[in-house]
């Protein structure tokens, strides 16, 4: 099973990074992601964080997608964590292993602490509708996340991926989002036109759900 990272903080990707992404045999539905999922990680963490048995199973489906947990923390939304798999999960286990993982082993950030919870946001990503595209550039801001493949100066392929949000909330356009992903793939040399031409590129759509640690208190209270 593969695990990659999301957001803009620099860091070595992971080279199993799968070259093909695995989609549900039953099929995508209009509206998968649900608040419930983020209440559900939120269970998870505060188990795991105080060594208590892991919540019971949870109400919403357990179809298989790819997903990704990410963890945010205080009124600026400052990444915390952010980990994910492009290989198709049944959502219980998937969203149950994410939430630990991108919580408290993303590589570029100490583990999140007991402390650090009643600040922390958690946001779930569905994703959705691959398609390989016909150029660099065949993508649309605010819609697609990306994934590239690019040979990198040492002659080695590498892969990196941003989900749908994150070119908006940087304020970037696609040139700027591609050389920041190249970058994250660990590209040192200089970012020619060429270069950017040879990437092969795979676009997907997410559905997006968040929640904080008072919607999260709110809703248990209930």
């Amino acid at each position: 099973m593969s695990s990659v990272f999301c957001g803009t903080k620099k860091q070595k990707l992971n080279n199993s990074f799968i070259n093909k992404v695995e989609r549900p045999s039953n099929g995508y539905h209009d509206t998968v992601a649900i608040p419930d999922m983020c209440y559900f990680c939120f269970d998870v963490l505060y188990c795991q964080l105080h060594s208590m048995d892991p919540p019971q199973t949870p109400n919403f489906t357990n179809e298989a997608y790819p997903l990704f947990v990410t963890w945010k923390i205080g009124k600026e939304h400052r990444l915390r964590g952010c980990i994910g798999t492009f290989n198709a999960m049944h959502l219980h286990s998937g969203l149950r292993e994410y939430a630990i993982t991108s919580a408290l082993k993303d590589s570029r950030f100490t583990p999140i602490t007991r402390e650090e919870v009643p600040r922390l946001t958690v946001s779930v990503s569905i994703l959705q509708h691959f398609e390989e595209a016909e150029h660099y550039l065949d993508w649309k801001l605010g819609k697609h996340g990306i994934r590239i493949e690019f040979i990198n100066e040492r002659g080695t392929k590498r892969t990196a991926t941003y989900l749908p949000q994150v070119a908006t909330e940087q304020g970037w356009d696609q040139i700027q989002t591609i050389d920041s992903l190249l970058r994250k793939g660990g590209y040192k040399a200089a970012i020619t036109s060429d270069l950017r031409r040879s990437i092969k590129l795979t676009r997907y759509q997410s559905e997006e759900v968040s929640a904080s640690y008072s919607d999260y208190i709110s809703q248990r209270c209930c």
